[in-house]
Formats: C-alpha cells, structure tokens, sequence
C-alpha cells in the first residue's frame, strides 16, 4: 500500500463528501451509510471511533470502530469489547487494499488504548463481507448479534 492512504477526522470541509460515499447497489443491505454512522457516532459519542479513509486527495471509504462497549450487558456486564463498528469503501475503489488498509488503522488505535481483541460483526451471505474477514484471519466466535456473525481478531 502506497504512503499516500491516510485517515483523517470528519470535519465541516469533508462531511459532504462522506455523505456521498456509496458501496456497491448489491452490499446496501450489508452495511449502513455513512449518515446513519455519523448520527451514531453523534449519539455514542466518545465509544465511537469515526474516519474518513483518503488516498492522496481522494476519499475512499469510511470507517468507525467502537470502544470499549458493554457487549450484552445483561448476560455479563464485564464483558466489554471494542471493534470494527462499520466499514465502508466507494464501490468504484473497492479491491485495492483499502478495506484492509482500516481494520490496520482500527487494530493498531485498539492496541494503543490497550485492547487485546478487534471484534466485528458481519452479514453472512453471498455478497456479504465475510471471505474478507476472514482472509484478514478474523475468527467466528460462534456468537451472533442481530443475525450478524460475531467474529474476533487477536491484537
């Protein structure tokens, strides 16, 4: 990956941008837009971890991670977990190394918070992310949330 992918905060001069970001018509029903993240970023506040994914001047994609969240709290309230939230690249720069380029970016801001675990949730199916998460060596739990698989990866 070249030295020109950077993320960088949403800020008044990019959010437009972002709004506009669009996965392929077919993963729509995959991963939430970018607006509806932006407005839970907005609600979760600081257990939120929002960013735009650029590639020189270029935006390519959007990533939120979540910190340190109660997982089912009412089956175990000690059972926090932070994690790839949602990840979203343009469908026109998908397969270039981007996606890959965010769970580094969310892996490395885990480990420097002290996190020993990545968690991430995806849909199954035929056009869902799964084969991509788990050629990044994320691992099934076994759990599900939401109908999501539940899947982790050792920081």
């Amino acid at each position: 990956m070249t030295s020109t992918l950077r993320l960088e905060k949403i800020t008044p001069e990019n959010v437009d941008a972002a709004l506009a970001l669009r996965v392929h018509p077919h993963q729509e029903k995959n991963v939430a837009p970018v607006s509806t993240s932006l407005a839970e970023a907005y609600a979760f506040g600081d257990t939120a971890w929002p960013g735009l994914i650029f590639d020189g001047d270029r935006l390519v994609g959007f990533v939120m991670a979540f910190l340190d969240i109660a997982w089912a709290p009412e089956k175990d309230p000690e059972d926090r977990r932070s994690g790839l939230w949602r990840l979203n690249i343009a469908a026109d720069h998908q397969g270039r190394g981007y996606g890959r380029f965010a769970v580094d970016a969310v892996r490395e801001e885990l480990r420097r918070r002290g996190s020993r675990e990545l968690h991430v949730t995806w849909e199954p199916g035929e056009h869902g992310p799964g084969a991509f998460y788990l050629g990044l060596g994320f691992r099934p739990t076994g759990e599900t949330s939401g109908g999501q698989t539940v899947g982790v990866l050792a920081i």
